[in-house]
């Protein structure tokens, strides 16, 4: 059940954020003179649509992936009043980077709302404001399960939370397992919150001379709150974390090339190290099917805090992918706009669909890849 409302809510959120995406492009092609024929959410077929007072076609389709906008002439050659061919150059690029600039506020304004309530402090660099921050250690918590071990046995699981070990106090990760070495062997009450409820459970630890006596992976999360500098801390830690995503796609492609490059290599230590490499991608990677059947319900488990911030997340990295010249994305058709104007050559209709597809079809096939990836690590 936990794992049908992770997905189901993920699946929300990520319509959510792209159909945000494609409202900022909406809105900056009316207020450009572009017509916009048709607003989706979700993609065809369709299962309801209505005519709206400013001649926009509403429409809610059956497949729930996100949405779209369809603007009248959207080929750079088109060149009829309305069309999006026939703006110039600066409103395209207002237009194409509309979606982009919409996912970056959206991610800002969650990250001001959690610098209120509590900010996760996951970068050792994070931005703060020290004379505005107060920093709140949150309660233990099991982030793995080692199979037949006390903890799993007793059917606690991840994202629960350890409030008191053998009748103590945890406010450590290092408190609890000492802990546990002074108990080992014995049975103890452990007493945990899962989804704000706590629950108490009994367990005898193992008696093992070496390795883990519980069975759980623990960490424990840093927050910091703000009260005046929440707006501060809300767009510098947002920008903080657009470099860092930056830097994490810079190595996942660095490692890629060099594992591909690598495997060519006739020596079996350079082609293992090469394997290496694509494995660190392979588990750096997450497509729908991971994100939605791994990571949002993951997050649900620990908490509305983690779940926003997630959310925040997904939407930065959102606008840093779609801002990148990839032939497809909105930073690609930018891109291949501005090479035809620089190079004073027609973006011929069949030029420009030819370009498109095929990085449509490679997107696909990343997609395909990344999914049968994803599947693999699910079972």
């Amino acid at each position: 059940m936990e794992l049908i409302v992770g997905i189901a809510l993920g699946l929300i959120i990520l319509v959510f954020l792209v159909v945000v995406h494609e409202l900022g492009h909406a809105i900056v092609a009316r207020r450009n003179g572009v017509v916009v024929e048709e607003f989706g959410v979700g993609f065809p077929p369709r299962a309801w649509s209505k005519k709206l007072k400013n001649g926009v076609l509403f429409s809610l389709n059956w497949l729930p992936l996100g949405g779209f906008v369809k603007l009248q002439g959207e080929h750079d050659a088109a060149s009829s009043k309305g069309d999006y061919g026939a703006a110039s150059f600066w409103q395209k690029t207002k237009i194409l980077l509309a979606g982009v600039v919409t996912n970056w506020v959206v991610a800002a304004l969650l990250l001001t709302v959690l610098a209120v309530t509590g900010l996760p402090k996951v970068l050792p660099d994070q931005f703060t404001i020290a004379s505005d921050t107060a920093i709140v250690q949150r309660p233990v918590e099991i982030t793995m399960l080692m199979p037949d071990y006390p903890a799993q046995k007793a059917g606690l699981k991840e994202g629960d939370t350890i409030i008191r070990f053998a009748g103590q106090a945890v406010p450590s990760v290092q408190a609890l397992i000492d802990l546990t070495k002074l108990n080992k062997g014995k049975p103890v009450d452990v007493i945990y919150a899962r989804g704000g409820t706590e629950s108490v459970v009994r367990l005898t630890l193992r008696s093992d001379k070496v390795g883990s006596l519980f069975g759980a992976g623990l960490g424990q999360r840093q927050l910091t709150e703000s009260t005046w500098s929440a707006p501060i801390v809300g767009i510098v830690t947002t920008g903080q974390f657009t470099w860092a995503t930056l830097q994490g796609l810079g190595n996942l492609v660095g490692n890629l090339a060099s594992g591909l490059f690598l495997q060519l290599s006739p020596d079996q230590s350079t082609r293992s190290e090469a394997s290496k490499n694509l494995k660190t991608v392979g588990e750096s990677v997450a497509g729908p099917i991971g994100i939605l059947g791994t990571i949002f319900p993951q997050a649900e488990r620990a908490g509305p805090t983690q779940l926003v911030f997630l959310t925040a997340i997904i939407s930065l990295t959102l606008a840093v992918m779609n801002a990148l010249p990839i032939p497809a994305l909105d930073g690609g058709r930018w891109f291949v706009t501005a090479l035809f104007r620089v190079s004073k050559k027609q973006l011929t209709k069949e030029r420009e669909e030819k370009i498109q597809t095929v990085g449509f079809l490679t997107l696909m096939g990343l997609v395909v890849l990344i999914t049968i990836a994803d599947v693999t690590k699910l079972f």
